[in-house]
């Protein structure tokens, strides 16, 4: 067998350049956000030679239009001609040299050598005169998007930091524009611990202002509450009323999470603003906090988190599942600490963030166990907290699901039985753990047909008089395996009560299933019925009221040739009412009992 020649992949390095700074970002804006990034980086590695050096970045506007230019220097390490082709010239190079780390684990931001690279989204040339700090010539580097660049060492020294020149090219002067520039500086670097400064038109003005001492410390938050609440207004555009200062154990991870001041969907989109190295990575993070924590809008700040290649987002990694669980811890103990001490703000914030509240409940029950008695609940004795509906010394009653307790709740009510509505999300695993966490409590779930224990069966004399007209009506329904009782309960205004058992409500999902499914998948899925169609609790119950006046007349009165248009009208109702979703034939059954009414109507007109 021949040998197998080995072949080196071919880089169409303008096409390349072209993918980096056209398609790896957002926007031709993070253009300022790099050059801003690779100034911090300079600055943090001047810092390491010099620690009592201050850092600071200069922007210089000229020109309008298509003439436009910009200017970013900063007086941080500069490069060398040997660091000019490592870090510059090479594409995906790695930031590690002979197994050693060349930039540390997170004293950077960049850590790709490809953020230059956006500039050629807004400028057909960069120009880059740098001055090392540790000495040797200056440097001007000249890059291109075709993927060459000249270097050319200066006769004059240059003070030590970094140059990076940039002309505008055609319909991307809107990024030059003064206004567009300051806004763009303000957003990524308002955190950074060294002052940036604009200079255009013959005046130069500070950008960021001197970052407060909170910022380090956000254990100091409390005693500059107003100023940070106002702090989060102008940052992420919200007026808040509260907040909870986080802080990972590592100290590297820290932030400020503002509560929303309104309610907020458990679907909404969860966005946050992340600072590394006080640099703005993403304002759309959504992968920082937990799940359960959406009822808060948070800044954070980290030196110990890794960002994508775009500097956009954070790998989701162990590092930042541990950053994530700690946030959340944070968070978390607040919120007990407010339950010991500040009762009236932890119920204020539960009061808007229920729905959350119960989340991180269900998930842990040292929470739940302190917060209980705030959480609130859908009751037959109205909206309550749980700690109200407790003080009812009784058993609570609760239902598995929205549509058991809309069934309930009429008859319940009128029956003063306290049921509790457990079919939104997160209620139902927390009223089945109640008795875990408190030890003692009666509560019980209850079924659809558990309700009859409410009903008062009718006597010899009633049972007799109804009986020819109950069996009627029992055979009327059993083409929709549905069973006739009459008996009495409150409310006397509700004539029918259905009810599904759990063998029944699966035999009517499969059946709906089957009426919307492709033929094979419904041949399946009426196997499956069958094997539980004749079962004895696969017949639901109309419950019929002899309380109610109609129920009353129908099945007590003078017989009628109406009865099995009527009783159908009663099952049609009784399915609406709770909010059971119809099947064809019982759809068809409605339709043809309200033509029959308005028939029945219109020959009592056409009588009288």
């Amino acid at each position: 067998m021949p040998d197998s020649q080995e072949y080196r992949f071919q880089v169409n390095l303008s096409g390349m350049i072209d993918i980096l700074s056209n398609h790896l970002y957002s926007s031709p804006r993070v253009f300022l956000r790099e050059l801003l990034q690779n100034a911090t980086d300079a600055i943090t590695a001047r810092l390491d030679l010099d620690p009592a050096h201050r850092g600071e970045v200069t922007v210089e506007l000229a020109g309008s239009g298509a003439g436009a230019t910009l200017l970013m220097q900063d007086n941080g390490i500069g490069l060398t001609e040997e660091d000019v082709h490592e870090f510059l010239a090479m594409i995906g190079h790695s930031s590690k040299r002979n197994g050693t780390e060349l930039l540390g684990e997170t004293s950077f931001i960049g850590r790709f050598g490809i953020g230059l690279l956006s500039c050629f989204m807004v400028s057909d040339e960069i120009v880059m005169l740098t001055q090392s700090a540790k000495g040797g010539p200056s440097i001007e580097w000249r890059g291109k998007p075709d993927g060459t660049y000249s270097i050319r060492k200066l006769e004059s020294s240059l003070t030590p930091g970094t140059k990076v020149y940039l002309r505008c090219k055609e319909e991307t002067d809107f990024y030059f524009e003064p206004e567009s520039v300051e806004l763009d500086l303000l957003h990524y670097g308002a955190l950074l611990p060294y002052p940036i400064r604009l200079s255009e038109g013959g005046r130069e003005r500070r950008i960021n202002a001197e970052p407060p001492q909170w910022i380090v410390n956000p254990e100091l938050t409390q005693n500059h509450r107003d100023e940070v609440l106002r702090f989060g207004e102008r940052m992420l555009g919200e007026r808040f009323h509260d907040f909870i200062p986080l802080q990972t154990s590592t100290g590297r991870t820290g932030g400020i999470a503002y509560i929303l001041p309104h309610a907020v969907n458990l679907n909404a989109k969860r966005s946050h603003k992340v600072y590394l190295k006080r640099m703005l990575i993403s304002e759309q993070a959504d992968n920082i906090l937990p799940e359960w924590a959406f009822f808060v809008k948070c800044l954070i700040w980290t030196d110990e988190l890794q960002p994508t290649a775009s500097r956009e987002h954070f790998y989701e990694n162990e590092q930042l599942e541990r950053v994530r669980g700690e946030l959340g811890h944070s968070i978390r103990t607040e919120l007990l600490r407010m339950s010991e001490t500040d009762e009236p703000r932890l119920r204020k914030i539960i009061d808007l963030h229920a729905l959350s509240m119960k989340n991180l409940a269900v998930e842990d029950d040292e929470f739940y166990r302190m917060i209980y008695r705030w959480l609130p609940f859908e009751s037959t004795y109205g909206h309550k907290t749980l700690g109200e509906l407790l003080n009812e010394h009784r058993t609570l009653y609760y239902t598995a699901t929205l549509d058991h307790y809309r069934q309930l709740r009429h008859v319940a009510s009128a029956q003063a039985m306290l049921v509790i509505n457990g079919g939104y999300i997160y209620e139902l695993e927390l009223l089945d753990s109640l008795p875990r966490i408190l030890p003692g409590a009666n509560v019980q779930r209850l079924l659809p047909e558990d309700v009859s224990l409410a009903f008062v069966d009718l006597n010899a004399e009633e049972r007799a008089a109804t009986l020819e007209a109950a069996r009627a009506a029992d055979l009327i329904l059993q083409p929709f395996r549905c069973r006739v009782l009459l008996k009495r309960f409150k409310p006397d205004e509700l004539p029918a009560l259905f009810t599904l058992p759990e063998e029944a409500a699966t035999l009517r999902s499969i059946e709906r299933a089957s009426e919307e499914s492709p033929q094979a998948f419904a041949s399946i899925l009426g196997s499956l019925g069958g094997s539980i169609q004749n079962s004895a609790n696969a017949y639901s119950i109309l419950y019929l009221n002899l309380n109610n006046p109609v129920v009353e007349r129908l099945f007590m009165g003078k017989p009628t040739g109406r009865l099995n248009t009527l009783v159908e009208m009663l099952y049609a109702n009784a399915l609406m009412m709770g909010h059971y979703p119809m099947s064809r034939p019982e759809m068809a059954l409605l339709n043809a009992g309200i033509l029959s009414l308005i028939d029945w109507s219109m020959d009592s007109d056409r009588k009288e």
